[in-house]
């Protein structure tokens, strides 16, 4: 049978402000990438997310970000690679005090926004996540997309590498994803969003930007959390991928 992992950003809100439903979102996903105060997330924050997955045997990841609160880690940024290693390990750790406190572990680490589409192809930048991963003390399974500097990084130094798909975003016809900036980039349409899933766990295929079959071999299908009806679509997204047969589950 067919299986594949569902997860989700989650512990994006800082005080009183909350972007993301965690709650109701821990009930569908199978992995939680939290984010860990760089672009999001803060101590009380992360705590919550870390005793909610916990408590409900969700995957707890860490969301590692550029520094950038203001910019929501979506904007390019220059970080000198011994600076970013230690903040990824940095952020690594900080979630793992929440997450052991909740009885569980940090089981990966995904890089979020900016940085995770900067590890697409730059090997310095990615060498330097690869590096805070290992820097944090443990052999962490790394989350990307299929055929990143990244992923090809971290195999090399030992590291498990997870492969994932995206069912709201478009694709170019080299299997990246379209940047956010341009129209398109985002699929809005729910239904859209429903079938593209099942065609990626079933056929590891999606259709591109501009019409092409592209291939996306995923192990793990990330949901975003912070889409307008992004709980109710995750539910539709869960119950059609084991309707046709595929078997959702934490790939760790």
């Amino acid at each position: 049978m067919t299986s594949i992992d569902l997860n989700a950003d989650l512990g994006e809100g800082f005080g009183r402000w909350r972007l993301t439903d965690d709650e109701q979102l821990l009930s569908v996903v199978t992995s939680a990438n939290v984010a860990c105060g760089f672009h999001a997330g803060d101590a009380a924050t992360m705590r919550r997310v870390c005793e909610l997955a916990a408590g409900r045997g969700v995957r707890i990841g860490a969301q590692v970000s550029y520094r950038d609160l203001a910019g929501f880690g979506r904007r390019a940024m220059d970080v000198p690679p011994a600076e970013l290693a230690a903040e990824v390990a940095y952020q690594i750790g900080a979630l793992e005090v929440f997450a052991r406190a909740a009885g569980a572990r940090v089981a990966y680490v995904k890089p979020h926004g900016a940085l995770y589409n900067r590890v697409v192809h730059d090997e310095e930048q990615a060498g330097a996540v690869v590096e805070g991963v290992r820097l944090a003390g443990a052999a962490l399974p790394v989350l990307g997309l299929p055929g990143s500097r990244l992923l090809k990084l971290a195999e090399q130094a030992g590291l498990p590498v997870v492969t994932e798909a995206f069912a709201d975003r478009a694709y170019t016809d080299e299997g990246t994803l379209v940047p956010r900036g341009r129209d398109g980039a985002v699929i809005a349409d729910a239904d859209a969003v429903v079938e593209r899933s099942v065609g990626l766990a079933c056929s590891g295929a999606v259709t591109s930007h501009s019409g092409e079959r592209v291939m996306v071999r995923a192990r793990s299908l990330c949901l975003h959390g912070d889409t307008p009806g992004a709980v109710e679509l995750a539910r539709r997204v869960r119950d059609e991928l084991e309707s046709a047969g595929v078997r959702v589950e934490a790939f760790v």
